[in-house]
This record gives structure tokens, C-alpha cells and sequence, in this order.
């Protein structure tokens, strides 16, 4: 199963994983450089995650009439 058909959770798990892995130090030089390009992929997908999540979050405000509606939500108010 490749890191785009898993969930945020599961890709982060596994990231977490592969960092103590070679926070350990012994892993040898050519597992580390495959663990490090998988890391490097599951970073991608989590990223590619989050920016679609960011694209669904709404804000609920009020209309002028007062009734509530849904705004997309920036973090630049």
C-alpha cells in the first residue's frame, strides 16, 4: 500500500517510525537512505493531506440579516 492511499494518521505513525529508527544511529548507510526517501514521501503526502483538509474547513458567520453562513475559512483575517 503506497503513502497516498493511506490516512494522515497512519503516514504519520509510520514517519514516526522511520525517525526513531535513525535517531538510533544503527540502521546501516543504505536502509537510512531508503527509510529517508520514504519519510520523504510520506512528508509529501501528509502535506498534499492537510492542504486539502485546509481547502474543506469552513467558518460559520453571521449575514448581515443575522442568520448564520458558511465562509471559507483564512487564516488572514
Amino acid at each position: 500500500m503506497n503513502s497516498n492511499s493511506k490516512t494522515f494518521e497512519e503516514n504519520m505513525q509510520r514517519l514516526e517510525q522511520i525517525v526513531r529508527a535513525m535517531e538510533r544511529g544503527d540502521v546501516p548507510l543504505e536502509e537510512s537512505l531508503k527509510l529517508f526517501q520514504e519519510g520523504t514521501g510520506l512528508v509529501e503526502s501528509c502535506s498534499k493531506l492537510l492542504d486539502e483538509a485546509e481547502l474543506q474547513v469552513k467558518m460559520i458567520v453571521p449575514a448581515s440579516d443575522g442568520t448564520p453562513t458558511e465562509e471559507a475559512f483564512s487564516d488572514e483575517q
